[in-house]
């Protein structure tokens, strides 16, 4: 009687190069052994550094300029060059601005990097790993622009934060005109144009005829002087016309103080180092000044001091190219490629493999400002006659608009990279030859699928064979 044993056969495969490449074979060795971690906070900060250097390896500073001084001198006393610290608020700044005077390198972490390690129970220790994961170089330093454009882009920050201010008074007055049944908005494209502030000025100064309300509308709006009468005939109440004589009057501050900041920023502007002539910029011819452009010619500052002209691209306009240059800089050597800068900017795929899978490719959520422009300026391609208007329409109509205008503001992104970074020169094709294109695109795809299957692609026309 014989008996069959049975054997379990394991079946192994190695793994390529590429998956391993960068594995270290030696564990973690030590890379910044002059690093120090900081724990930054409202009131106080916790910096530690290794226990060899000092009695009291951490200790607490104070928020306050001498505070800052006295923990950068106790660095440099524990021989200290190399500093990591969260991101936190805005609490971070004061702190690096002191640290760099002495001649410290720090890098600012994004806190979600290091919020997923758990463990932590007090500030003690989050310095302490802060530390640690900096000295085994596990911690990378968040982007940040030179000096000269952090500068500019804190003037741009808050001639945003004034624009934005001038939207909440516009809607405010928007309410007070609705709840005295004004439907001004109704007929007028713009309340904040040439007719109807003159029109509100009128009403806050005690004018309620509708008749001569009307009277004062510009030859070039298309509403008639009876639609305009019908409109402005209401109920004026004391308390609403309270609120919208105060939402005039702020609005008009917010729009001085909106002069200001960009008399200021151009200022500045003008002291930045120049590396083209304005007067070489040719192409879009300066035209009248819009609600909320700049007060002075934004399109020419941005030549002299980039080089290229980014409104050359569809879509983007000056303020949009201030937003992007304002954010990253002229300078984009922290990007290797421009698959990293996109990256950055949360456009591309954000591929998840999960067993050999790709489980998911949504894009990051990030909060960043030039993203955000570039997808308003994507989103305004709908009707460009350009290539890049062809290309988000062709993907708006195979993937939706949400991914199609990620897709093409991934698309000005990698433009935005090139001409900052070679210098390049944008010139655009047009939507007949992106169609051009993408139909002989399509041919050959066709061509090769119909050769697989043992056919032939001919042309009907000509009876030209498609290759």
């Amino acid at each position: 009687m014989s008996h069959c044993t049975e054997q379990t056969v394991t079946v192994s495969r190695p793994v390529s190069n590429k998956a391993v490449k960068g594995v270290s074979k030696r564990g973690l060795r030590q890379i910044h052994r002059n690093a120090a971690g900081i724990d930054v906070g409202s009131t106080e900060h916790y910096v530690a550094v290794p226990e060899d250097r000092s009695d009291t390896p951490v200790r607490v500073f104070g928020c306050t300029t001498p505070d800052l001084h006295a923990m950068a001198r106790w660095l440099a006393e524990c021989s200290i060059d190399k500093i990591a610290m969260e991101s936190t608020g805005v609490y971070w700044i004061p702190v690096v601005q002191v640290l760099e005077q002495y001649g410290l390198k720090v890098i600012v972490v994004d806190a979600h990097y290091i919020k997923n390690v758990p463990g932590r129970k007090s500030d003690v220790v989050d310095c302490q790993w802060i530390q640690e994961l900096h000295t085994f170089g596990l911690l990378r330093g968040a982007f940040r622009p030179d000096r000269n454009i952090r500068t500019l882009r804190s003037y741009w920050r808050h001639r945003e934060g004034l624009v934005q201010s001038c939207a909440q008074q516009i809607h405010l007055m928007h309410k007070a005109l609705e709840q005295m049944n004004l439907q001004l908005h109704k007929v007028l494209s713009d309340v904040t144009g040439l007719t109807g502030m003159k029109i509100i000025r009128a009403i806050v100064d005690g004018e309620r005829n509708a008749v001569e309300l009307a009277r004062m509308k510009h030859p070039l709006v298309k509403s008639s002087e009876e639609d305009l009468v019908k409109a402005l005939t209401g109920e004026y109440c004391p308390e609403h016309l309270f609120a919208l004589r105060h939402a005039v009057e702020l609005y008009d501050v917010f729009q001085t103080k909106l002069g200001e900041c960009d008399r200021e920023m151009e200022k500045y502007m003008a002291t930045l180092e120049s590396k083209a002539n304005p007067k070489d910029l040719g192409g879009k011819r300066t035209q009248k000044r819009r609600k909320n452009q700049a007060h002075f010619d934004l399109r020419k500052e941005l030549f002299r001091l980039s080089g290229v002209d980014l409104t050359r691209i569809d879509g983007i306009d000056a303020l949009t190219a201030q937003t992007i240059i304002c954010e990253c800089g002229f300078d984009l050597s922290a990007f290797p490629t421009e698959k990293h800068f996109a990256s950055w900017l949360g456009l591309c795929p954000n591929n998840r493999i999960t067993g050999g899978r790709v489980r998911n490719t949504r894009t990051r959520k990030v909060q960043n400002r030039a993203a955000t422009a570039l997808r308003i300026a994507a989103q305004s391609l709908h009707r460009s006659h350009s290539a890049l208007g062809a290309f988000l329409r062709r993907l708006k109509a195979r993937l939706g608009a949400p991914k199609a205008i990620t897709a093409a503001a991934h698309k000005l992104a990698r433009l935005v990279y090139r001409m900052l970074k070679y210098g390049m020169v944008y010139v655009d094709k047009g939507q007949d030859y992106y169609e051009q294109q993408h139909q002989q695109r399509v041919l050959k795809n066709l061509a090769k699928r119909a050769k697989q299957m043992g056919y032939q692609l001919i042309r009907p026309q000509t009876a030209e064979l498609v290759s």
